[in-house]
């Protein structure tokens, strides 16, 4: 009888260590122009519209005008789709960058969008800024939470990188908990897999 107690609290133990290492959480590398850090081997999106907003379209929604214009709040209604997609839900002096479908790696067509951040805050000296890290709802809320963060940390990696003070950016993961846009879609999807800037 104590034989057969001893193995199993030998099994339980093994079973609940290899339980553990098997959610033990990924540590995540410094953003690189080359790719590195890339978090999951993705080579190509599986439907054309599962990358997020193109700059093609952005430039539809006016939102490269307003950023060479620097016509920031010219959208009065907050509520409007077109100031959400033009947002999300960032500071009106930054706008948010989006990433493919299960991606933490910052897109090429996102650079653009993250200078202009970084130059606001580089302009700005005092300022400080929140990087939100949000996901489409599909996928576990762990995960979903766990890649949210990973997001943020890629953008505020990027900014580290070109000379935004570490101390002056937090970042906070909502995973899936705060859809910008409700929608069962692929465009739905793809707003709200995204970083938005928050000046605290």
């Amino acid at each position: 009888m104590k034989t057969r107690t001893r193995l199993f609290v030998i099994f339980l133990v093994l079973f609940s260590g290899a339980l553990f290492a098997s959610c033990a959480k990924e540590k995540v590398g410094p953003y690189h122009p080359s790719g590195e850090g890339r978090d999951i081997d993705y080579t190509a999106p599986k439907y054309a519209d599962e990358t997020g907003p193109s700059e093609e379209s952005l430039d539809a929604a006016g939102i490269a005008g307003a950023q060479t214009a620097g016509a920031f709040g010219s959208l009065a209604d907050q509520s409007s789709d077109e100031y959400k997609k033009m947002y999300g839900r960032s500071s009106q002096q930054f706008f948010p960058i989006y990433f493919e479908f299960d991606q933490a790696t910052i897109r090429s067509d996102q650079f653009s969008t993250l200078e202009h951040n970084a130059d606001y805050l580089k302009n700005n000296p005092s300022a400080r800024v929140v990087i939100e890290g949000n996901c489409d709802e599909r996928g576990t809320n762990e995960y979903n939470l766990a890649l949210g963060e990973r997001r943020a940390l890629s953008a505020k990696s990027y900014l580290v990188e070109v000379g935004i003070e570490a101390d002056r950016i937090r970042t906070i993961s909502y995973g899936e908990e705060r859809p910008l846009f409700l929608g069962q879609d692929e465009s739905s999807w793809a707003h709200n897999r995204r970083d938005d800037f928050v000046l605290e």
